[in-house]
């Protein structure tokens, strides 16, 4: 499986967010979205905000406590994928199936305590797990590589899942990232510089080299 550069947009302005799904769409064909409920992480986004070009996938990573609730406007964007907090409450196999049920992958995300046996009863259900090194609802993490152990772990668990990484991720460290086993390399600060085409092409370039 050849390494994905997913440019993130988090955000709770929506100029901010029109500026960076924009400027994303010119060198990316896959974007992460940050959404929050304002509970789980001090983001807040109005779900019925969201928008992406057409023709770009979408990844959706909702940092919600109760993500059954959103469930009716997440499933009316109609996403690629929805990555959902394996700290959240509820039933995640249920939400899971109800992803699937209409076309829709289903991921979770691991925050750094969280161990990888949380999630093992519903690994058959999850296409994606993101492993999450950042600040929720924040650019500008730290990309702890001891986490990698959890991509060791659940690539011998599910061979064929795909793995997702979110914080702190940049050119020093893609390269770690790719060997480690990371499929899906989110970036938000990496990318939002002065040029995000230039950063784009460079870390891509570093990836593809693995």
């Amino acid at each position: 499986m050849s390494v994905t550069i997913c440019p993130t947009v988090t955000t709770d302005d929506y100029e901010v967010y029109r500026q960076q799904i924009e400027k994303s769409a010119e060198y990316a064909v896959r974007v992460h979205i940050d959404l929050g409920d304002g509970i789980f992480t001090r983001q807040l986004t109005a779900v019925e905000d969201v928008w992406w070009p057409a023709g770009m996938r979408a990844d959706l990573h909702i940092m919600f406590k109760e993500p059954f609730v959103h469930l009716p406007a997440i499933l009316a964007l109609k996403p690629q994928l929805v990555i959902a907090h394996a700290e959240a409450e509820g039933d995640f196999m249920a939400f899971a199936r109800e992803l699937h049920r209409h076309g829709i992958e289903a991921g979770v995300s691991l925050l750094q305590p969280t161990p990888v046996e949380a999630i093992r009863p519903a690994l058959e259900l999850i296409d994606h797990v993101l492993l999450f090194s950042g600040n929720l609802g924040h650019f500008g993490g730290v990309a702890d590589l001891s986490l990698l152990e959890k991509a060791k772990q659940l690539k011998h668990l599910k061979p064929n899942l795909e793995l997702g990484w979110d914080g702190g991720a940049n050119a020093d460290n893609a390269r770690a990232l790719a060997e480690g086993g990371i499929d899906v390399i989110n970036c938000g600060g990496y990318l939002h510089g002065d040029d995000p085409i230039a950063a784009y092409n460079h870390i891509k370039q570093i990836v593809e080299e693995v």
